[in-house]
């Protein structure tokens, strides 16, 4: 008869706990339905169906919160980290310039390429000066020009650093001409014209740089007269944020 109401005394102790589960869900319910989810940032919301999913499934993980911490000191959630966010601006800016500079990039006027600095638009030096000269056919290149400061424009590279890059071949100006046989002043003063003519365009003269190569970085190693048409060039480099 004891032992009859000790089990008796044990199932009225365990029943408390059914009542207590339908409290909590009914709570849980209740600051769900008072939860904005346009105002979460996607890291919260993985956090917070990632805790829902494990409800009645036995013991819980635990160690998932839905609280700042502080690891929200170091910056951004990681689905929102500004180097992820220039990234896809990059990609974006890549593929608009391939679109923009289609019919130049065919005919071989306009070259656009990426590496460790940035995405680059290379402008084919012989279509825009005549030889030795840092004077710009705008009659001829005008248009190109307008594109370029569209793009450097763009939404998608607000905030973004420009360099002017200029580059020529192996061989020396004349030495009684306007560059005294110098290909590091021939390279400097077109990376200047470009920089004043896209400055009259529109874009802030603040976010460019200029610098010149002179032959020291050239693209084609062969000295053929197409690989010194190649090295050639002035580079608009549209810079990864490591080098700005």
């Amino acid at each position: 008869m004891a032992k009859k109401k000790k089990r008796e005394s044990e199932g009225v102790k365990g029943d408390w706990i059914v009542t207590y589960s339908d409290m909590v869900t009914l709570l849980l319910c209740f600051f769900v339905a008072l939860f904005d989810v346009t105002e979460a940032v996607p890291s919260e919301l993985a956090t917070l169906f990632s805790s829902l999913n494990n409800i009645g499934m036995g013991a819980s993980t635990g160690g998932n919160t839905v609280s700042v911490g502080k690891m929200a000191e170091l910056g951004n959630t990681i689905a929102a980290l500004p180097s992820m966010d220039h990234g896809r601006s990059l990609g974006n800016a890549t593929r608009r310039a391939q679109s923009l500079f289609n019919p130049e990039v065919k005919s071989n006027k306009v070259t656009i390429t990426h590496d460790e600095r940035g995405l680059i638009i290379s402008l084919a030096a012989d279509a825009f000066f005549d030889t030795a000269s840092a004077r710009l056919n705008i009659e001829e290149t005008r248009d190109i020009f307008l594109r370029l400061v569209t793009l450097l424009n763009a939404d998608e590279l607000r905030g973004r650093k420009f360099r002017i890059e200029g580059h020529t071949d192996a061989e020396q100006p004349d030495a009684y001409g306007p560059w005294q046989g110098s290909n590091w002043k021939l390279s400097v003063a077109r990376s200047i014209s470009v920089l004043e003519f896209i400055t009259a365009l529109g874009v802030d003269e603040n976010r460019l740089m200029v610098t010149g190569y002179a032959n020291t970085a050239p693209v084609a190693k062969s000295d053929t007269r197409e690989g010194r048409a190649y090295n050639r060039r002035v580079d608009i480099v549209i810079l990864d944020d490591g080098h700005l």
